[in-house]
């Protein structure tokens, strides 16, 4: 199990296994509960399959996650109201990338919310598609190609 230590969080790979109560605390507060995303679209068979990504922290209380999937895709990106907007998004999107990345992917692909589009776009996403509904929420798809220079950047 890798951990990445930053200012106050710790961001970790997870499998579902290990970490399910958190990772379900987190997206039922964030996607279910403030988004309003209805609880049979929210849970699906990938997360027993996927790779996971636990945010904490320094009291180990959970406070944001994300969702790799073997294909590219990030999903299931979540972090708790209290901690936006300190850097935390941005850590645990890097922390995305960098793993898709070290597994040889060359493009890296999320469906955003259009509220969102913009937190994307500052780590080089392009918007791919018209926006178009899941959950009742707007969104886009997005696609990340990954090149020597932005783990030169990072």
């Amino acid at each position: 199990m890798m951990t990445i230590q930053l200012k106050h969080i710790h961001i970790t790979q997870v499998t579902w296994h290990q970490a399910h109560s958190q990772l379900r605390e987190i997206r039922t507060k964030v996607f279910i509960d403030e988004q309003q995303v209805p609880i049979e679209l929210e849970w699906d068979d990938l997360d027993e399959t996927a790779q996971h990504l636990l945010v904490v922290d320094d009291k180990a209380y959970p406070v944001a996650c994300a969702r790799l999937l073997s294909n590219g895709s990030v999903g299931r990106m979540a972090v708790l109201k209290a901690w936006r907007g300190l850097g935390v998004g941005s850590a645990l999107l890097s922390e995305a990338i960098s793993l898709h990345a070290q597994h040889g992917l060359q493009t890296i692909t999320l469906s955003a919310q259009v509220h969102a589009v913009t937190f994307y776009e500052k780590a080089g996403f392009v918007v791919m598609s018209q926006p178009y509904l899941d959950a009742n929420i707007l969104h886009v798809d997005m696609q990340l190609s990954v090149t020597r220079q932005y783990f030169v950047a990072l």
